[in-house]
């Protein structure tokens, strides 16, 4: 409930972007699933740009329509990635994450961050 406060309190001065540094971090799998599908509809219903930050590949491929992955420090652009995949998300979110077109993105991000991470 924390958060959806949160997040209705930062809706409610109408910013043109708004920043979520891991809003979701704290919940549990459940709650985050949740909470990420309403996260879509609110994009979906005030148009707001939303630049969100997450560790979790799955949860950027399914909210972003673009991913940026970063470096480690000094971080640096790594590689930004179209997530041209359908929308509305929220509606079947199991299934959406099932695509194979969202696996592979998935994967593609994931090798990236290894290769990085490597260096």
């Amino acid at each position: 409930m924390q958060q959806r406060v949160g997040l209705a309190r930062a809706l409610a001065i109408d910013p043109r972007v708004l920043l979520l540094d891991e809003p979701f971090a704290a919940l549990d799998a459940q709650t985050r699933e949740t909470m990420q599908a309403e996260l879509l509809r609110i994009q979906n219903r005030e148009k707001k740009t939303m630049v969100f930050v997450t560790h979790s590949i799955e949860e950027a491929v399914y909210l972003a329509d673009r991913v940026i992955v970063f470096t480690r420090r000094p971080s640096r652009i790594l590689e930004t990635v179209d997530v041209r995949l359908p929308h509305p998300r929220w509606e079947n979110p199991e299934e959406f994450r099932a695509r194979p077109e969202f696996v592979q993105l998935r994967l593609h991000i994931a090798k990236l961050l290894r290769g990085a991470y490597d260096r």
